[in-house]
């Protein structure tokens, strides 16, 4: 038996359920900034979505850490980090996500990128809305195709 890969579908399974938290707050604040035009809850939505990509991230850094044995490194480790999640790693791992998701999950990635690297007055209602409206879409995908990969980690983690 792999406890290592046990306890790693566990964790990957709460890191999901909180990810769903950070989606309903998200959609909450975007909410509350078309029904009031308060910036302020704009602030609140980008720090949410910047926080979806972070967690995500997470589980990326543990199934690379403890089952690819890896991690990219060098400027573009994020980028890297996404498409090695992408990728099925022959006799270790099928892909933990699909190139598609892949593809959204960037858009995602880059967004954080912005809000680390401006003010929160800079940011654009506008440019947010397509990441918000499809965010929904994306976390059902994302928790579908997660979900499948902890099942592959408990098959496992059940190997005597």
């Amino acid at each position: 038996m792999n406890k290592e890969y046990l306890t790693l579908a566990s964790r990957v399974r709460e890191e999901i359920n909180e990810l769903k938290q950070i989606v309903d707050r998200t959609q909450a604040g975007w909410e509350r900034v078309k029904r009031t035009g308060d910036e302020f809850y704009l602030d609140s939505v980008a720090l949410n979505l910047h926080s979806f990509y972070t967690a995500l991230e997470r589980i990326f850094e543990l199934v690379s850490a403890n089952v690819d044995q890896t991690r990219p490194k060098g400027e573009n480790w994020h980028q890297e980090l996404l498409r090695q999640m992408a990728t099925e790693i022959e006799l270790i791992r099928p892909s933990v996500i699909s190139r598609e998701t892949r593809n959204y999950l960037d858009e995602y990635r880059g967004f954080r990128h912005i809000v680390r690297n401006i003010y929160s007055f800079q940011l654009s209602s506008a440019k947010m809305a397509p990441l918000v409206n499809k965010l929904p879409k994306v976390f059902n995908r994302l928790k579908k195709e997660i979900d499948e990969f902890s099942c592959f980690l408990e098959a496992k983690g059940d190997v005597k």
